[in-house]
């Protein structure tokens, strides 16, 4: 079985007897020695000697004063930053726990980020580890590379009817004057001018899958995400273990080309784009924006049914659409937390 993304934290961890994974003390160390937070040659005596007694002892409690006797005001604030997710982890125990408690009250309602006064990026860190242990074990590239937009943005181009999909970061990077791995050729990616094809990455297929496992963190390779394609199904496969592993309801979870408005029972969107869309569609609006139709900006739309009845609000025989969409500069930016709030499922199944 190949192992993959050996930076996310995941080997890190370790599972209890429920299968989640717990936050050990390495990995509060991994996240102490962040960039933000290691120690560099300006560091003051007292930001040395916190940053040792951290790694020394992770869940150490650290006292106010302590903090405010650091002589750099960005260390101040990381490390308050940094102590605040290292609570909320400590708390939860798990990673799927907190990776919850960011998002989920204790009574189910939705909790607003923000107000946990932390940056994206810790949860985007949780979800990487989370969806890794979801589709753990996994020997299927497709899987492993779909599951990176959990944690990681991608830029979509549209080439013919194909839906393509590469890595958001990766794009940016290419199009700098100083990077040589892709040069102009990357630059035509950022513009849209130019179909991914004719671009140094790779569009990964059942044919060179097995390329990506010696790639697996250098986020240079594209996924296919249109109908009948094996990354969009792949994409399927990854919410369904996302939802498995927090709700406990297993699903089957299939691409469709369209659906009726009669049938929008149950739908969700996976970003904010969607969500809009299928609203829309939903309440028989117009979804023109801009002088087009925002329908061409919905790249995907697959149909969730449950297999346990008794887990859901689901009649017999309904379905929940999920959507995926891109934003106005082909961005697309999914919120698995929207799998945790917006499904039809019994908080207490």
């Amino acid at each position: 079985m190949p192992d993959f993304w050996l930076h996310s934290g995941f080997h890190l961890t370790e599972p209890d007897e429920n299968g989640e994974r717990l936050v050990t003390d390495d990995l509060l160390r991994a996240f102490c020695a962040r960039p933000e937070l290691a120690p560099v040659e300006e560091s003051c005596a007292n930001e040395r000697a916190l940053f040792a007694s951290l790694q020394e002892n992770p869940r150490g409690s650290v006292a106010g004063a302590r903090i405010d006797s650091l002589a750099d005001a960005d260390a101040r604030d990381n490390y308050r930053v940094f102590l605040r997710f290292r609570d909320l982890l400590m708390r939860a125990g798990s990673i799927e726990r907190a990776y919850s408690a960011l998002f989920v009250a204790a009574d189910g309602s939705a909790l607003d980020f923000s107000s946990h006064g932390l940056p994206p990026l810790f949860a985007e860190q949780l979800a990487h580890i989370a969806v890794r242990a979801a589709i753990e074990p996994c020997d299927d590239p497709l899987v492993a590379r779909a599951a990176e937009l959990f944690f990681r943005d991608q830029r979509a181009n549209i080439d013919e009817g194909r839906v393509l999909l590469a890595d958001q970061e990766t794009v940016e990077m290419s199009t700098r004057p100083d990077d040589g791995r892709y040069g102009n050729l990357g630059r035509l990616i950022a513009e849209a001018q130019t179909p991914l094809k004719r671009v140094e990455l790779d569009v990964l297929s059942e044919a060179n899958g097995a390329t990506y496992w010696a790639r697996d963190e250098r986020h240079d390779t594209v996924l296919a995400i249109h109908f009948g394609q094996p990354g969009l199904k792949a994409l399927c496969r990854v919410i369904a273990a996302w939802v498995l592993r927090f709700h406990g309801v297993a699903t089957s979870i299939t691409p469709v080309r369209a659906v009726e408005r009669a049938r929008l029972r149950w739908f969700t969107g996976l970003d904010r784009h969607s969500t809009r869309i299928l609203n829309a569609l939903y309440n028989g609006e117009s979804t023109a924006h801009g002088g087009t139709s925002e329908e061409g900006q919905l790249l995907a739309l697959l149909e969730l049914r449950v297999q346990d009845g008794e887990a859901s609000s689901m009649r017999a025989g309904d379905s929940c659409f999920l959507g995926v969409a891109m934003d106005e500069d082909r961005v697309v930016r999914l919120k698995p937390q929207n799998l945790l709030l917006n499904l039809p499922f019994r908080r207490n199944a």
